[in-house]
């Protein structure tokens, strides 16, 4: 039986505050056996103070400072943007320095990889050896001026030529507004050039054609070169590589030519993806995204958690989880990079973070400028609060490597990719980086969905499952009703399975994913 929730959650003994698990009037309250009494009605997801906090002192949540006090704020206020600062970078290395944080890399708690009980799911196994969890076949567009001709030669597919094929999941157009007013061979065109090759090469795309207009920067031919594509094609028994097949609408000679000549390399490249079947495939060959997109004050204390527990577990059978979002790891990120298995992982971590903090400044800004104002309404105050939170959805794994965006995975378990925060251009690069399933937490709701690798949504709240429960599919808020951390995860785990399986997520239910495909690249549109 699961045990009454307390009304007030203090996540470490050193907090300044305590996180309301429900609205709460003003009036008196129990907490830890005491009597506080609250100044001020508090919404659920937001923060009281436990204790009379000084004008000037770093406030602390989870044992890490992530604000100032701007006042004096007495014992049962309301902590919020009202009466806090921004607390800066370097005040919480500085932080972490004096209080001696310990790193979350101690032998004693590192999951251990588990010889026993090794888990699976039914996936597809490729012919080259790859690992898949969905079958996709792809059409894809180099620049933003075959879009509209990719979005119609994918309509132009006749329902009774997919329906032949049992095995597809389905065409899926993938299209872009980029591709084109960049440097031939510069950093932003080679970006592009790995994040449409990451997508090609994802073991959830069984088969793709390429379909560019002919003048653009982003040249298919380039794509082909630097990312060394290439089909499998059987011949009888013979299997055979060949270069993909890349339709320009300028040389096919128009619109019509294009299409008519793509639906006919269509009709060869299903019957050869079709040939998939699902079969058994041990977890440890499985890649999760880790992501978290309109979070609350209960981000870090359910859903994201609970996704660590999970990616540990993965980890543990010898699989990989793959955490994004680098102005999302703000102010935490030392505690990250403590956990790295080199000093050359660790300083990459620090070095990307540095990063961003030059890149915002270009613009005039701050990563202090995220969180969102649904976060904020949530209960999220600061950036370093929120970073705090969703660096828990790593887990307690020694990070092992620091990738660029879209960068293909190299080792097996924790791994860092370089992202915006930006849901879509976020998810954009862990799938091309090679995630089989995206796990994506959520507070204040989300209806994102993608293709070829499914995402899989949990709320950090019952109240959000319930109200959204055709978006949800696993309910994280369990934990404030009693649940442990743990359990919550394993089964969470388990659920991340059925969908690597092939159960369909809500996402994929209604249809989404064709549209927020959204290629990342930094530099000036030229």
């Amino acid at each position: 039986m699961l045990s009454e929730p307390p009304r007030l959650l203090q996540l470490s003994p050193v907090d300044h505050v305590a996180v309301a698990t429900q609205s709460l009037p003003a009036g008196s309250v129990t907490h830890e056996g005491q009597e506080l009494r609250l100044r001020q009605p508090v919404r659920a997801g937001h923060k009281v103070a436990l204790l009379p906090i000084a004008a000037g002192t770093r406030i602390l949540k989870y044992g890490q400072p992530f604000a100032i006090a701007a006042r004096d704020i007495m014992a049962g206020e309301h902590v919020h943007t009202h009466n806090v600062q921004v607390l800066h970078n370097d005040d919480c290395h500085q932080f972490a320095r004096q209080n001696s944080v310990a790193s979350s890399h101690d032998q004693s708690t590192n999951p251990k990889t588990n010889t026993e009980n090794k888990m699976t799911f039914a996936g597809f196994r490729r012919a080259d050896g790859r690992v898949a969890t969905r079958n996709y076949v792809a059409v894809i567009g180099t620049v933003n001026c075959s879009s509209t001709v990719v979005r119609q030669i994918v309509r132009a597919i006749p329902p009774d030529l997919l329906n032949q094929y049992g095995n597809i999941d389905g065409v899926i157009p993938l299209v872009h507004s980029g591709g084109c007013a960049m440097e031939f061979g510069g950093t932003d065109h080679r970006q592009l050039a790995r994040i449409l090759g990451g997508y090609a090469r994802h073991p959830n795309i069984g088969a793709y054609l390429l379909v560019g207009l002919g003048c653009e920067t982003g040249q298919g031919s380039f794509l082909i070169e630097q990312e060394g594509l290439v089909q499998l094609r059987h011949s009888g028994d013979v299997q055979q590589s060949a270069p993909p097949l890349l339709v320009n609408i300028q040389e096919a000679g128009g619109v019509r030519r294009t299409i008519e000549r793509a639906l006919a390399a269509l009709k060869e490249l299903l019957p050869e993806a079709n040939k998939c079947r699902r079969e058994s495939i041990p977890a440890s060959e499985l890649i999760i995204g880790l992501k978290c997109g309109g979070s609350d004050g209960f981000s870090g204390l359910t859903a994201n958690p609970a996704l660590g527990v999970a990616s540990d577990l993965l980890i543990a059978q010898g699989g990989t989880a793959l955490l994004a979002e680098t102005p999302e790891i703000f102010g935490g990120e030392h505690l990250l990079a403590s956990r790295a298995i080199h000093p050359e992982v660790s300083q990459k971590l620090l070095d990307k973070v540095a990063w961003w903090r030059e890149y915002a400044a270009k613009f005039g800004t701050t990563l202090d400028g995220n969180p969102s104002f649904g976060n904020k309404e949530g209960g999220l105050t600061t950036i370093v609060e929120k970073s705090l939170g969703a660096i828990t959805k790593g887990g307690a794994s020694p990070l092992v490597d620091v990738l660029d965006y879209a960068e293909r995975v190299r080792q097996h378990g924790l791994n860092f990719m370089d992202s915006p925060g930006y849901d879509p251009a976020s998810v954009t690069g862990l799938i091309a980086s090679g995630a089989h399933v995206v796990c994506f937490t959520t507070g204040r709701g989300s209806c994102f969905g993608s293709k070829p690798a499914p995402t899989l949504k949990i709320s950090t709240n019952t109240s959000l499952f319930e109200r959204l429960s055709e978006e949800m599919d696993f309910d994280a808020g369990r934990v404030l009703a009693g649940a442990s951390i743990s359990q919550t995860g394993r089964e969470l785990l388990e659920k991340v399975l059925k969908v690597a399986s092939g159960e369909k997520t809500c996402s994929e239910q209604q249809g989404f994913g064709d549209d927020e495909f959204f290629p990342w690249t930094p530099g000036p549109v030229l």
